[in-house]
């Protein structure tokens, strides 16, 4: 379980005992009892059997793919996956690919429904460079109706894994993930996946070495 599970659980727990002895009446301990065991069910933080294999790009969250798109960069074309996290997934999230951290952006912005296309580019979000095994990766972490805090535990320069746990964003959200052009896709839209278990694309390492991606962060910012 996320840390901040114990917090609001427990915290809550200790106002249901704070009610009854107030009280006297169990029933008015229903209200934070419920509210607790709604938080320590949010927060759970369940393993994960991480794929292994060169080129494999996972989903930094649990689920629905809501979009795959091509999009236009300074660097050329790119293809960008979304998936929504409503309030029922779990919401920490991943890394997609192991490497070094190039580059940690942090914008404020608004707080749109995180299937609204316009979030991607208007909500509050967290930009995330990442760089390794001869491909770099950009995801962010998008906020949505009901996250007012995106949660991201790394800085430029930290090494990451495939499948590492990096943060998460409170109560519904978004997560992007933009990809060379030449990726093999391996999802569909509508399909559910699992942070760090399920693949999204997979990198044809063979050939011409792929062009980096490092001002797609200009275009998503």
């Amino acid at each position: 379980m996320v840390r901040d599970g114990y917090y609001y659980g427990f915290g809550l727990l200790a106002v249901a005992v704070l009610v009854y002895i107030l009280t006297g009446e169990w029933i008015w301990t229903s209200i934070p009892v419920l509210l607790a065991s709604f938080f320590l069910w949010f927060f759970r933080d369940p393993q994960r059997t991480i794929p292994a294999g060169p080129g494999l790009i996972v989903s930094p969250g649990d689920g629905l793919v809501t979009e795959i798109a091509n999009i236009d960069t300074p660097d050329g074309p790119r293809q960008r996956i979304s998936v929504f996290l409503s309030v029922f997934d779990v919401h920490v999230n991943r890394s997609p690919i192991a490497g070094t951290l190039r580059q940690v952006h942090y914008r404020k912005g608004k707080y749109l429904n995180a299937m609204n296309p316009l979030s991607a580019d208007q909500n509050e979000q967290n930009i995330v460079v990442v760089v390794g095994g001869g491909i770099e990766v950009v995801f962010k972490q998008i906020a949505g109706l009901l996250a007012r805090r995106i949660v991201f535990n790394y800085k430029v320069g930290d090494r990451v894994e495939r499948g590492s746990r990096v943060g998460l964003i409170k109560f519904g959200s978004r997560v992007d993930v933009v990809l060379p052009a030449n990726v093999c896709v391996r999802v569909t839209k509508g399909q559910r996946v699992k942070g760090g278990s399920s693949i999204l694309a997979e990198i044809i390492l063979a050939g011409d070495p792929m062009p980096p991606i490092e001002t797609a962060v200009e275009a998503l910012a």
